[in-house]
């Protein structure tokens, strides 16, 4: 989630020149059926849906961090429980044990069920990213310093074991066949991970078609990969087995997410310019951009909900950048006099809700 205040500034710039941050395309299947303005205080990182247990986990941060839920299908608020530490990036859920995990410091830990935290778990790093592997029933939560991975059982709640993935892990997807696929941000490689050895056993270059990549997405019958990048703004596609580069097609500035679709056989890469891309998987070899979706700036997460194929963003209203500090003034860091980007607009928050 590194570079968001560069970004912001950007794209501000950018939205003052031309009106919008870049015009999607007004053809194409996807529209944004649904804006919920839930509002509330702090940031945001990540999104996750539990489309079997219905509902939409959402982390805010200051004044205090706290794990928001909401009903996957009404997207109304109907819980939230204050989360110890540090501040929580995001969240997975193992529906066998039916335990949450976010990824904060100590990770906490709830029952899906009751909504009720239940444990904390000592990690070390700064955890960032967050991912449940289903084979063997494990939450790998990511840091950008080491331990760059640490696995946690999911049932138990104890840690498994830690991973150095060779640099700062952004989004993972596992093929449920013993694998895990982990974006690495600052080496422009994926990693691939044996899942019951707990060690790396390869690094996918890709090729200088992308770099900063933070979101990956997986087609687990063509075993195939998704890589969307921030420089060069590009989705990489890769065979999952040997990295070997398929296709690389354009997409908007500042990606933070992509998931891949089954069954309308489609990869999505959302922006933090108030884009969502979306890539066609023709067959195995042929893959095109399909369309460029205007959603709203700062809109660079994303998740899917396989029930009802819909997209779920989030967003945030900003005001302008502050002004530089005078010559010779230390800036005053983030959100502060020169710090990037202005106050989140307050009650701006919002959850948008796409499909077809």
């Amino acid at each position: 989630m590194k570079q968001f205040c560069l970004l912001t500034t950007m794209v501000l710039a950018l939205a003052a020149a031309t009106g919008v941050a870049q015009q999607g395309s007004s053809s194409g299947p996807y529209r944004v059926l649904r804006t919920a303005k839930v509002g509330g205080v702090g940031g945001f990182a990540y999104v996750y849906a539990d489309s079997a247990g219905r509902r939409l986990y959402i982390a805010r941060n200051n004044p205090a961090p706290r794990m928001t839920v909401f009903n996957l299908d009404t997207l109304e608020p109907i819980s939230e429980f204050p989360i110890t530490g540090n501040a929580a990036h995001g969240a997975d859920v193992d529906p066998k044990s039916h335990h949450g995990f976010g990824s904060s410091k100590p990770v906490v830990m709830w029952d899906t069920t009751t909504m009720m935290p239940i444990n904390t778990i000592d990690v070390e790093g700064n955890p960032d990213g967050i991912v449940f592997e289903p084979m063997t029933a494990r939450v790998y939560v990511f840091s950008h310093v080491a331990p760059f991975a640490t696995v946690i059982n999911a049932a138990e709640g104890t840690v498994a074991g830690t991973i150095d993935l060779g640099g700062m892990p952004e989004q993972a997807v596992s093929d449920n066949k013993g694998h895990l696929y982990v974006d690495i941000e600052d080496k422009a490689n994926v990693a691939v991970v044996d899942v019951k050895k707990l060690a790396v056993t390869a690094h996918y270059d890709l090729e200088g078609k992308g770099g900063t990549c933070a979101g990956l997405a997986f087609d687990a019958k063509n075993r195939i990969l998704f890589a969307a990048c921030r420089n060069p703004q590009n989705m990489v596609v890769l065979n999952a087995d040997d990295g070997k580069v398929l296709a690389t097609l354009p997409i908007g500035m500042g990606t933070d997410g992509a998931v891949f679709n089954p069954a309308t056989m489609e990869a999505f890469s959302s922006q933090g310019d108030g884009t969502l891309t979306i890539v066609k998987e023709n067959s195995p070899t042929s893959f095109v951009v399909e369309q460029s979706l205007q959603t709203k700036v700062s809109g660079k997460t994303l998740t899917l909900d396989p029930k009802t194929n819909h997209i779920f963003v989030i967003a945030a209203d900003y005001g302008p950048p502050p002004p530089p500090p005078p010559p010779g003034a230390a800036p005053e860091g983030r959100g502060g006099r020169g710090g990037g980007r202005g106050q989140m607009v307050q009650d701006s928050f919002s959850i948008l809700e796409i499909g077809k």
